[in-house]
């Protein structure tokens, strides 16, 4: 018997207008992700890996085909699916502890199961000692932490993380990817991750999806099957990394070649 996709892409292409131009952000893209996988998308700036993510998360519809979970097509955000952002998306009135239970007491769940999980995801993600800080004293890191906590929290069997690590220092960046793959081994999550950054994709997922310069399409799907934990010093990590930094970079040429031609914004 056939398994049933958890997420499934179809045929879906997205086009932005403005000013009434067109601007082609996604053309024909097919991806079948199953039940627990990590999946990274790949590609350089202007790939459309977030607008992809966002059609999912119910953010943005596609222009043309559709986006299915569970069989069910995706036309609006639901609390299946989580969403972390880059830029944190805590809310700077509330300690860490109110943050994480925000989502709990929207969906009114009584007062001593959601103590009990937000007391949970503390002590899981190392936050005991912040609960009553605000976002504006953590670090980075700590806000991050407390991002995927509010996710957690939700019990969403899908996490989108839109570049959650990219503004960290190298070394907060390693231990959130650690402590993000022990969360996924435990509770075996399907996460869709986007990054530019080629080692965090080999260090992190189960298959790479390398997307083309606008418009974003399919350029390579790649499976990772080395174990966790991977060591990037290892020569069939640095042979991957060699041979998706090829694949970007031709996408990445184009990219400039395109930026020369006609300049246009970020």
């Amino acid at each position: 018997m056939t398994v049933q996709p958890h997420i499934r892409i179809e045929k879906v292409s997205k086009v932005f207008r403005t000013g009434g131009s067109e601007v082609a952000a996604l053309d024909d893209i097919n991806l079948d992700i199953k039940a627990g996988e990590f999946i990274c998308l790949l590609g350089p700036s202007g790939c459309g890996k977030s607008t992809l993510l966002n059609t999912v998360a119910g953010f943005s519809l596609p222009t043309s085909g559709v986006v299915r979970v569970h069989g069910e097509t995706v036309r609006v955000p639901g609390p299946d699916r989580g969403m972390v952002f880059q830029e944190y998306a805590l809310f700077p009135w509330m300690t860490v502890e109110k943050n994480i239970a925000f989502g709990l007491e929207i969906q009114k769940q009584g007062r001593a199961q959601i103590a009990g999980k937000v007391d949970a995801l503390l002590e899981m993600l190392k936050l005991q000692d912040f609960r009553g800080r605000y976002p504006k004293d953590l670090s980075g890191g700590m806000r991050q932490r407390v991002a995927i906590a509010r996710v957690l929290a939700l019990d969403s069997p899908i996490m989108l993380m839109d570049e959650p690590f990219g503004a960290l220092d190298s070394l907060t960046r390693r231990n959130l990817q650690d402590e993000l793959l022990r969360i996924w081994m435990e509770y075996r999550k399907t996460i869709i991750f986007v990054t530019h950054s080629i080692e965090e994709s080999i260090y992190l997922a189960d298959r790479i999806i390398v997307m083309t310069y606008r418009p974003g399409r399919i350029k390579q799907d790649v499976s990772v099957t080395m174990p966790h934990p991977r060591d990037p010093s290892s020569a069939e990590f640095n042979d991957l990394k060699k041979e998706l930094g090829m694949l970007v970079m031709e996408e990445q040429s184009r990219h400039n070649q395109e930026e020369i031609k006609a300049p246009v914004a970020d």
